[in-house]
């Protein structure tokens, strides 16, 4: 089995999509784990803010079939595959690493989100804190401890899974 850390995202109807996400995570990783959600102000364009948090699970998936389902879990609950990037999301999943894998193209991996947003950097720290970044020497909470963008970003409190 391969560990899969995925980000989840939403800012519409945020708590149910987020729910039914998870949800349709677990189908593929009934023992996935969660790090907790984190509220977060939209980064590129103006909008409700997200919520978001990190996922982790198991899978026999290829990663052409991971990717595949996250696609069809995203697509169940509205989300446009020709969308334009910086928008409002009923559900965001997107895939941070497969494995140990890092390569420099056709997905990349790890994702450059990992070192990019608090967002998900925050909640892998948290999830995986002594694991060690794939393609890097550093671990995820290494990788937060050194964080410097000043993205606005809380956790949740009055909504948990």
């Amino acid at each position: 089995m391969i560990q899969v850390l995925v980000s989840v995202g939403s800012n519409i109807e945020r708590e149910h999509h987020i729910t039914e996400g998870i949800a349709a995570l677990k189908e593929l990783d009934p023992n996935c784990r969660c790090s907790r959600i984190f509220e977060a102000v939209p980064v590129g364009f103006d909008g409700p803010n997200f919520y978001n948090l990190v996922v982790e699970l198991h899978t026999d998936l290829s990663l052409e079939g991971i990717m595949a389902a996250l696609r069809e879990i995203e697509s169940r609950w509205g989300r446009e595959r020709n969308a334009v990037k910086f928008r409002d999301r009923t559900l965001d999943i997107d895939l941070l690493t497969y494995g140990d894998l890092s390569q420099p193209s056709g997905p990349v991996l790890p994702r450059k989100d990992v070192y990019k947003f608090a967002f998900t950097l925050w909640p892998l720290a948290e999830l995986c804190p002594d694991q060690v970044i794939p393609g890097d020497s550093q671990t995820y909470q290494q990788a937060w401890d050194t964080f410097s963008d000043e993205q606005p970003l809380w956790p949740v409190t009055d909504f948990s899974l």
